[in-house]
């Protein structure tokens, strides 16, 4: 009897997750907005750690601190004197959650460490399936949403010559500032 309650629990749980509404917000940037779907369904350790961040206001004033063309774009860490801004713990990686780095996803950017994501987020330039789980480390990076509006601006962003600075490759030469990360009402 106790089996069958909990497997109940677990299908309503899960039924009901499958039907929350994606997430949108708008990062405007100072090369144009970029209107972004989040998939709470499937992330929704990621969705609900950037949302945290978007609520408080953290990455207003952030820059896109690597760019690497035809692969990605990313950012949400750094001020533009390129010091890294406080952060809450760390989150767990949730790359086997079936979303693709494709061209125009967002993931979760980390270290070595596969559960040490905070604010930073890369933008995919293109499809990048080594990154996918389980990638060259056994986790990969967890991509929890999608570009809906802006690709054009990632485009300009991805093309943005890069150099050394502060002993950090790839950096824009033309600061790319964050101006803020809002969420966007949905009818």
């Amino acid at each position: 009897m106790n089996r069958l309650l909990l497997s109940l629990l677990f299908a309503l749980s899960v039924g009901s997750a499958a039907l929350a509404e994606p997430v949108k917000v708008v990062m405007e940037t100072s090369k144009g907005d970029i209107e972004l779907s989040l998939d709470q369904d499937k992330a929704p350790i990621s969705v609900a750690n950037f949302l945290r961040y978007v609520d408080e206001g953290f990455y207003n004033g952030t820059i896109f601190h690597r760019v690497i063309s035809g692969f990605m774009i990313q950012g949400g860490g750094m001020g533009e004197d390129m010091q890294k801004n406080p952060t809450h713990e760390p989150i767990k990686n949730e790359a086997k959650n079936g979303l693709k780095n494709q061209r125009g996803s967002i993931a979760m950017a980390r270290t070595g460490d596969p559960h040490s994501a905070t604010t930073q987020f890369f933008i995919n330039h293109k499809d990048n399936t080594n990154l996918d789980y389980p990638s060259f480390d056994g986790w990969g990076y967890a991509v929890f949403g999608k570009v809906t509006k802006g690709m054009d601006v990632v485009d300009g962003i991805a093309a943005t010559p890069t150099a050394v600075k502060n002993g950090r490759r790839d950096v824009p030469v033309e600061t790319i500032l964050i101006k803020s990360v809002k969420r966007v009402e949905t009818k």
